[in-house]
């Protein structure tokens, strides 16, 4: 028995541990998103929904286009600036094609964020520190939720909504429990040993640098703010397809509330949570849960279709590497270049074998012909890596790099 009660706790660790790995986290969310949007399509009308969809139309498409291309720019070169700003390079284009194809995989793949973590991966390779690359995305998408954290939080303290009262009543204990973590986070920070000390101040001094400073900050609070107005305006779009008789001041505190439950990790491709608290809003509000509900599809439809873009990248990358493969399997040989007089050409002058002279005394017999044989194997291996030939079909890409 007691030998049973001691080991309990060790298999109760590894049950947690496995069910705290990212893949069991991700089926976990995946399943709670179905879960979501088959409670809602089972309890509220469908005949709502259907209707917003048959109103999506090619002008609401090519909105959606429209305002998608603006957020991922701007989304692209906020993330240029944080990767410059701890150290690593982004070209803008490279940064926009790897944005759309991180959006098009966030909305295709379970999780809701296979594709940031393929942009940092990829990116960090590119650029030769894996783990500057994960720590730019990083910082890039944290400096879009403190944009909206930010800016919800003045939204729903000063316009009518379904929770005024409620953020009202718990301001205060957010504002002093912020207090309290940063002061625990300083208490910790100073009685760390030094070595984790030291790496702590490094990961926070990238931060500042990539966020908060001098050169980046400007760009960076530019470009939160226009992607979150895009977000906005997506949101008001998909509501004044769907039929919402509301105008933006009562849409703008339902559009937060649902971004924000769109970073919740419950979720099918960022379906989820999404249509679930924007029916409860817009029922709270007095609009309908079914308009909420339709109102919330038609915006993740509209998000889909400015993702597209991203297949064409996906796409596009896939083809040339198939090219680059087939070209580049075998190398081409070194091109001969013309003798004057028809002599063969050999190896430059740098590389040319130097006659052997027989060493004296009984080992002297060796012939020059077999040392000039060795060389010429040794330069031949040492050559062909760095053949100056060039490949065909590899374009300058962040993957080729």
């Amino acid at each position: 028995m007691s030998a049973r009660l001691r080991g309990t706790p060790a298999g109760l660790r590894g049950t947690l541990a496995r069910l705290n790995a990212p893949a069991v986290r991700t089926r976990l969310g995946t399943l709670g998103g179905a879960a979501i949007l088959a409670v809602l399509l089972w309890r509220l009308d469908t005949g709502v929904l259907l209707e917003g969809l048959r109103r999506i139309d090619g002008p609401t498409l090519l909105a959606g286009l429209g305002i998608g291309l603006v957020t991922t720019v701007f989304s692209a070169w906020r993330w240029a600036l944080v990767a410059r700003g701890i150290g690593i390079r982004l070209p803008l284009g490279a940064a926009v094609a790897d944005y759309y194809r991180a959006l098009f995989l966030n909305a295709a793949l379970p999780g809701g964020v296979m594709g940031d973590v393929h942009r940092a991966v990829r990116h960090g390779q590119s650029a030769g520190d894996l783990g500057r690359g994960v720590r730019a995305v990083v910082l890039e998408r944290t400096a879009g939720q403190l944009a909206l954290f930010a800016v919800g939080a003045v939204v729903l303290v000063s316009m009518p909504s379904p929770v005024l009262d409620e953020v009202r009543q718990a301001a205060p204990v957010v504002g002093l429990g912020a207090l309290g973590a940063c002061a625990v986070v300083l208490a910790v920070r100073m009685n760390r040993a030094p070595g984790r000390r030291r790496v702590a101040s490094g990961v926070l001094a990238e931060a500042r640098e990539g966020l908060f400073s001098q050169r980046n900050a400007p760009g960076v609070l530019v470009s939160s703010v226009v992607v979150l107005a895009g977000y906005v305006a997506m949101f008001v779009l998909a509501a004044h397809v769907a039929g919402a008789d509301a105008s933006v001041a009562e849409l703008l505190p339902l559009a937060v509330l649902a971004l924000l439950a769109m970073g919740l990790p419950l979720n099918v491709g960022g379906w989820g949570p999404r249509e679930g608290v924007t029916a409860w809003a817009f029922g709270a509000a007095g609009l309908g849960a079914g308009r909420g509900l339709t109102v919330a599809v038609v915006y993740g439809v509209l998000s889909l279709v400015a993702s597209l873009p991203g297949v064409v990248v996906l796409v596009g990358r896939w083809y040339a590497g198939v090219r680059g493969g087939e070209r580049g399997g075998v190398a081409p040989a070194a091109p001969s270049l013309p003798v004057p007089g028809g002599a063969a050409p050999g190896p430059p002058a740098g590389l040319r074998p130097r006659p052997h002279t027989p060493p004296d005394g009984p080992g002297g017999d060796v012939s020059s012909e077999k040392y000039a044989a060795n060389e010429s194997t040794r330069l031949a291996r040492i050559s062909l890596p760095f053949s100056a030939v060039p490949r065909e079909g590899r374009p300058m890409t962040p993957e080729s790099v």
